[in-house]
């Protein structure tokens, strides 16, 4: 008998995090699901912290190291169930997160992509992720109006909080490979998926972002990364004004990231791309600045974090 999910769980040199995953994982309230994990060529110990955890719905697969798009696009493939949902080795789930997408699946049966809120965590404090045009009702779920619009801030998506319909990546294709190091592999699925097919949400955070994890892939030399081409979505952002701001504050936060690794070169590639007005006067006066200045602009937001104060040049 088939299982109601398939947990796709990609796993490269997360030996201090993966067995805390699984467990977390394995106290859902929801049961019925398999857990895929796709060792993605480890080189310290996570295949056997991985092996220690002994449970039937477990299934772990080794392969050649090749990029956490390839791992999730593995971990498809596998998948016995009919709707997948996704997490990180080094993230966390609260033990209602596969009730809140069966609910919102059985509400909501014939969407592309269900999400639920989420909280970013830092040394032990939380920030929950904020969205617009979102009803500030407690346990919302429905159909996102305008997902672009609506994640203009926080996305509405995040890998470790969404679960796909096996359909939908036929109809949209999978993960993109030829984007490397978490460059923006999940953003280019959502696009294609919400320009396609209803989004449905809950805004009730049931997954936890551990942004201080071992070996985030966020955390990769910005030079060697391959980044989503935004290009590819001018045409329709055209007739789609939310689409357009979307693909600018993209464009930003790459331009950004290119400043903080100081090759100007590229971040202006990005930002002569970008139509000011669709900017907020932080991010306007951010990419004014040189590297060094940047750089402090980070160090004091990580340095507030820790007294629980979130800035985000996103609002």
């Amino acid at each position: 008998m088939k299982p109601f999910f398939s947990i796709v769980i990609p796993l490269y040199n997360k030996e201090n995090h993966i067995k805390d995953t699984l467990k977390n994982v394995l106290e859902q309230s929801f049961s019925d699901f398999e857990v895929i994990i796709v060792n993605d060529g480890s080189t310290d110990n996570s295949l056997a912290e991985a092996n220690s955890v002994n449970d039937g719905r477990i299934r772990v697969f080794t392969i050649e190291n090749q990029g956490v798009s390839h791992a999730r696009n593995f971990g498809i493939k596998q998948a016995n169930a009919n709707l997948i949902a996704f997490l990180d080795a080094d993230d966390l789930w609260k033990a209602f997160h596969l009730q809140n997408l069966k609910t919102l699946h059985d509400t909501f049966p014939n969407c592309g992509l269900y999400a639920t809120a989420y909280s970013n965590k830092v040394n032990g404090v939380e920030f929950t992720s904020v969205y617009k045009n979102i009803p500030n009702v407690k346990d919302w779920k429905g159909i996102i109006e305008d997902f672009f619009a609506s994640s203009q801030i926080n996305c509405i998506a995040w890998t470790s909080a969404v679960m796909i319909p096996k359909p939908i990546f036929e109809s949209v294709g999978n993960f993109d490979e030829r984007i490397t190091m978490g460059a923006g592999e999940d953003t280019d699925l959502w696009m294609r998926i919400a320009l396609k097919f209803p989004v449905a949400f809950c805004n009730t955070p049931s997954a936890i972002y551990h942004l201080e994890a071992d070996n985030r892939i966020s955390k990769t030399n910005t030079n060697l990364r391959t980044f989503i081409n935004l290009d590819a979505y001018e045409e329709q952002a055209k007739k789609n004004k939310s689409l357009k701001t979307y693909l600018d504050l993209n464009r930003f936060s790459i331009a950004i990231q290119y400043k903080l690794a100081g090759n100007e070169e590229k971040a202006k590639s990005y930002i002569h791309k970008i139509d000011k007005t669709n900017l907020n006067k932080k991010q306007r006066f951010l990419l004014l600045m040189n590297t060094s200045i940047l750089k402090g602009f980070v160090q004091l937001q990580r340095s507030l974090r820790n007294y629980g104060i979130g800035l985000s040049a996103f609002r």
